[in-house]
């Protein structure tokens, strides 16, 4: 039996943690080291970090945010948004990263994946994919933080990315994504069977039994998780953010979590290790 790696997602835009529904309509959370330290301290597995505006500038802007949090945490972190060509991979890298996620720029050059795989190692290598479910039933994937259509089928683009040499995927539904409805089984489920490298899953999740049952129906090996440790993080962190990025609304006016249960880490943990599913405590 596998175990389960457990990764809470940050988005970050400009200074700020942020988090939206369908990868727009961002609202602020707070400090990302701040967030970063919490799950480490309770039990992450993995860290992702992705610049979402990094597309609107063409490089990612998350250097300083992960020197920050590579002195201080000792599990791997991924980085991902605005990566472009093999400079841009060794610049996150030596800032702190231990893997890099590529979407557009693999999408656009396929070669990039084999080339940087043979140059920092498959498993250094991660590629996301951003999937839309179209009206035919087939899904697509989308670029630019599931903005920008494609036109490239996500089922087979996984299989080039695993042939290529990738060493992960990460699939998100951007249907789903922030919106608390569950994940999206059949995408994750289509995509895991046609690739032979670690799959996670991304975007959904309203409580842990909604990771619990995609863990059961897709055979998944890791889940990224954003909203649900999110809310329950930011109730037990002090705030200390830039007004000048993004809506801080939400933080000010002490908003309510709608349909999510607020889950920590080890609570999530501790329900998927009560339905049979190996993690790591």
């Amino acid at each position: 039996m596998k175990t389960i790696r457990v990764i809470p997602r940050l988005d970050i835009k400009g200074p700020n943690l942020v988090k939206g529904i369908h990868l727009e309509g961002l609202r602020v959370l707070g400090r990302p080291s701040d967030f970063a330290k919490y799950y480490y301290e309770n039990g992450a597995d993995e860290l992702i970090f992705m610049d979402v505006v990094a597309s609107l500038y063409g490089r990612n802007s998350l250097h300083d945010i992960i020197s920050e949090t590579a002195k201080s945490i000792f599990i791997p972190i991924t980085v991902g948004g605005g990566l472009r060509s093999i400079e841009d991979i060794k610049s996150v890298l030596r800032a702190g990263a231990d893997k890099v996620c590529l979407n557009t720029a693999a999408i656009n050059n396929p070669g990039l994946i084999e080339e940087a795989s043979k140059i920092f190692g498959s498993s250094t290598i991660v590629v996301s994919i951003e999937a839309i479910k179209e009206s035919d039933g087939r899904y697509l994937a989308y670029t630019d933080n599931g903005r920008e259509y494609t036109g490239v089928d996500a089922i087979e683009w996984a299989k080039k990315v695993c042939e290529a040499g990738a060493g992960e995927i990460v699939v998100t539904s951007v249907d789903r994504e922030g919106t608390g409805e569950g994940f999206d089984h059949e995408l994750i489920k289509r995509i895991n069977e046609v690739v032979t490298i670690p799959v996670v899953a991304h975007g959904g999740p309203a409580h842990a039994d909604h990771v619990v049952e995609m863990i059961e129906a897709t055979n998944a090996d890791a889940v990224a998780v954003a909203s649900v440790l999110h809310y329950e993080a930011i109730q037990k962190i002090d705030h200390n953010v830039s007004s000048s990025e993004g809506n801080t609304r939400f933080l000010e006016e002490k908003r309510g979590f709608h349909k999510f249960v607020p889950t920590g880490l080890s609570e999530l943990k501790e329900r998927m290790k009560e339905k049979n599913i190996r993690v790591r405590i």
